[in-house]
């Protein structure tokens, strides 16, 4: 049984999921996490999903917002343990609802080509052209709540 928790910037727990992301992110493709971007997470809502049996982080995400209507999802990232048993998905629904009870009215993201298809069935829709960042080719997806 797992559980989705709002994770406290620059608490233990945050930590945790900076590791994560870390590790399931950015070390993958070769990139480092750069302290210079903590600063900015302060005002950014950090989600958590942890397992009942041992507390243990399994998975996390970050709403950031860009403006009074909008949040941005970015960094979703699932220890490779649990993909595939739908963490991913209930943390992404548990997103939206905490960005809705913010008054936020739509969610959007750069998703990796590799992931479209997730935020597809999740209700996001793909709007623009594909671009390139840091050598990685996204799609922005963007979902009205």
């Amino acid at each position: 049984m797992k559980k989705m928790i709002d994770v406290d910037f620059g608490s233990s727990r945050y930590d945790e999921l900076v590791e994560l992301r870390y590790k399931v992110l950015l070390e993958p493709l070769g990139l480092k996490f750069l302290d210079s971007f903590r600063d900015k997470e302060v005002s950014y809502l950090h989600i958590g999903c942890v397992e009942n049996l041992d507390d243990k982080l399994v998975g996390g995400l970050i709403l950031a917002p860009v403006n009074d209507h909008e949040i941005r999802l970015m960094q979703v990232a699932v220890d490779p343990v649990h993909q595939g048993e739908g963490v991913g998905r209930e943390m992404v629904k548990y997103a939206i609802g905490r960005a809705q009870e913010a008054g936020y009215t739509k969610i959007v993201m750069h998703a990796m080509l590799s992931v479209v298809a997730f935020y597809e069935k999740l209700g996001f829709k793909q709007e623009g052209e594909i671009f390139e960042e840091q050598g990685i080719t996204f799609a922005k997806m963007v979902k009205k709540i």
